[in-house]
């Protein structure tokens, strides 16, 4: 007998309901999570539980990069930040690279940041001009 788990159905719920760009920040926040557990993974030695967390993450990156529309200019500047942080993980993977991975991290972290606000701003952009949700 299974009991239903509410986190679990909030979870399900913010992924249906959520616009493209809320579903594009979760992926930045799922990559960054699994980041960070991986450094975790790599100072306990558990290289195999490792592995998998960074290849969780090139996951997320390899959807990221076919998510791009690639008529659009700035998609060409995000293909080869994702592709770089793609190679980051790689390295971090093959050496248990913690500067690899951190600077990784570092990178998905200032571009979600930034998706971030872009997200705020159009919300502020739409509320100021339509008064609406």
């Amino acid at each position: 007998m299974s009991v239903s788990n509410p986190y679990s159905k909030y979870q399900n719920n913010s992924v249906t309901t959520a616009s493209p760009a809320e579903l594009t920040l979760m992926l930045y926040n799922g990559s960054l999570k699994f980041m960070k557990q991986a450094k975790i993974e790599i100072e306990k030695k558990n290289f195999q539980e490792k592995n998998r967390l960074i290849g969780r993450t090139q996951d997320i990156v390899h959807e990221l990069m076919v998510k791009l529309d690639m008529n659009v200019e700035i998609s060409k500047n995000f293909l080869r930040i994702y592709d770089y942080i793609n190679r980051r993980l790689i390295d971090a993977n093959i050496n248990n690279d913690m500067r690899a991975l951190e600077e990784a991290e570092g990178l998905m972290t200032d571009i979600r940041d930034t998706w971030k606000e872009a997200i705020q701003l159009n919300r502020q952009k739409q509320f100021g001009q339509s008064g609406q949700a």
